[in-house]
């Protein structure tokens, strides 16, 4: 990869993080059209690495709800939402860990065609998704239990296509809570979900097995999660309004006409690299 590819790259986790299109696949296609190499190690580590810088604007817009204590009452509501954190992400643990050592995500991360149909099949999904789940109440608050189904909605998104914000919007949909509610929780439990997956990816890079953990690439790595965070913040404070106000049916369509152009493309013999 290059400085323009990364910063290419970046922009476009940026955007996209949040939103319920898919990140990991939009990388994918991007890479793809930039003549990135795909299976190489350092593509991997780095596909998941940059989100990570996205995950910090929610620590940054969020910074209250995260740290912020100035009475008994918010500590014990501290200790509160990060023990539901803790809860959601033991699915992720073990479901993703699992898919990365068994090598299933690295597969998964090389197929643009898993990521063309994914698209589409959950662009067909959101279409019908407001109808499906459409009694969230105001009332009703994130708990332990629904925290941890939330958490298994999560992982469904190992699949490069799925879009990790879709399955934990529509999983605290299904947990009847309301749009804006669903939104913002993923994004909290995103934020220990990504913590994870990059702390892996830099024991890895630590170990001598690690040949591509080079001064460039490490340089890489920054400029992409600065551009990333950037962007995501900009991305996430218009993502809560629109989806509040609009629902999914437009993230859907989109879905479904992406992924429909490369289903085609893929179909007539074309490989999608722009660059040999």
């Amino acid at each position: 990869m290059d400085w323009l590819q990364t910063v290419i790259i970046a922009i476009v986790e940026g955007l996209t993080e949040f939103l319920p299109v898919s990140s990991t696949g939009h990388m994918i296609i991007t890479q793809n059209i930039l003549g990135v190499k795909q299976g190489d190690p350092f593509v991997h580590a780095f596909t998941f690495i940059i989100q990570f810088g996205a995950i910090l604007s929610v620590v940054c817009l969020y910074w209250k709800k995260f740290f912020q204590i100035r009475s008994r009452e918010e500590l014990r509501e501290k200790l509160r939402f990060y023990g539901l954190l803790i809860v959601g992400v033991i699915p992720a643990v073990f479901i993703g860990l699992g898919a990365k050592k068994s090598g299933l995500l690295d597969f998964l991360l090389d197929s643009v065609w898993v990521v063309a149909v994914m698209l589409v099949v959950g662009g067909v999904f959101m279409l019908f998704v407001d109808r499906i789940f459409s009694h969230g109440s105001e009332e009703n608050k994130v708990t332990p239990r629904r925290a941890f189904i939330i958490g298994l909605f999560q992982c469904i998104s190992v699949i490069p296509g799925v879009s990790r914000s879709m399955a934990t919007i529509v999983g605290g949909m299904q947990q009847r809570l309301t749009r804006a509610r669903a939104a913002e929780f993923s994004f909290f439990l995103a934020v220990p979900t990504m913590a994870g997956a990059t702390l892996l990816d830099l024991l890895d890079m630590l170990q001598e097995n690690t040949p591509w953990a080079t001064t460039h690439n490490v340089m890489l790595l920054l400029l992409g999660c600065v551009i990333a965070f950037v962007v995501a913040i900009l991305a996430m404070r218009w993502f809560v309004g629109f989806l509040t106000r609009y629902g999914f049916r437009a993230f859907g369509w989109y879905r479904i006409i992406v992924g429909g152009v490369i289903i085609v493309l893929l179909a007539l013999g074309y490989n999608l690299q722009m660059v040999d």
